[in-house]
């Protein structure tokens, strides 16, 4: 049994890529024939084909959306992380300050984005508002799990700093920052995808008030005028574009952690 356990877990890398695309490619061949033996027009469902050169020939506009998307999840991103780890350090230094004000930061979180977002752009303008929108979601994984980081440390520790006469600025940097670094990049892996779920969400609502650039307003451009193809192209662009962030968070967060932290020397 720990044979085969430890056999599985040191396949080789490709491996583990080969079997998701495997069962992409043959997802899309089930796709491309069902359209093909329902003879489905390219309203009701397109072919993989017809995306795929629909995503050729309007290839300027769509990706020219796509950058006004991804620029709008990454200022969100940095800003939900700065703020979360800004607010977590000052939750960690002063108990009551948590106490106040992490129950209107829940309810930040856990208020429909959808909901918000007309009501964002009554009061601001439209890049502002989608801006808002994608840093309402992204904020609460970067506080949550840095303040859990920071509280983390290992009460042992702690007391060794104590008995070495260590200052609380020093305590900050040497034990507690580096304790609740895992923790934060783990967040902030969480905290990406969301930046672009909020970033779509308020494109969706700008878009179906008839402003906006990006992909989302694209998508219900594409809705309106029955264009399904270039509708279903913006549709893997934003598909790409969550990947593209997953990746670079991870990659970050196995530069910062593997020579050090479990979670990245288990797996090398």
């Amino acid at each position: 049994m720990e044979r085969h356990l430890e056999h599985s877990s040191s396949r080789p890398f490709p491996f583990r890529w080969l079997l998701p695309i495997g069962v992409l490619a043959a997802l899309v061949a089930l796709w491309a024939l069902v359209v093909r033996i329902n003879n489905l027009p390219p309203y009701v469902l397109p072919s993989p084909g017809q995306v795929l050169e629909t995503l050729v020939s309007d290839r300027v506009v769509l990706f020219q959306s796509m950058l006004v998307t991804l620029e709008t999840t990454v200022l969100a991103l940095l800003l939900a992380a700065a703020g979360g780890v800004a607010l977590a350090l000052i939750f960690a230094s002063a108990r009551i300050v948590e106490f106040s004000l992490f129950p209107i930061a829940v309810i930040l979180q856990v208020t429909p984005v959808i909901a918000v977002a007309p009501l964002m752009l009554i009061y601001l303008s439209t890049d502002t508002a989608v801006l808002v929108c994608a840093w309402i979601v992204a904020f609460f994984p970067v506080l949550s799990n840095t303040t859990l980081g920071l509280n983390s440390v290992d009460p042992n520790l702690r007391d060794l700093f104590r008995l070495a006469g260590a200052s609380r600025w020093q305590t900050l940097l040497r034990l507690k920052l580096p304790t609740a670094l895992p923790y934060f990049l783990g967040g902030l892996r969480i905290a990406g995808g969301l930046a672009l779920i909020g970033a779509v969400v308020g494109e969706i609502a700008a878009g179906s008030a008839g402003q906006g650039s990006g992909l989302a307003f694209r998508i219900v451009e594409s809705a309106y005028r029955l264009n399904i193809p270039r509708l279903f192209a913006a549709l893997l662009l934003i598909s790409l574009a969550g990947i593209l962030i997953y990746a670079a968070l991870s990659l970050l967060s196995w530069l910062v952690l593997r020579r050090w932290h479990e979670s990245e020397l288990g797996g090398a």
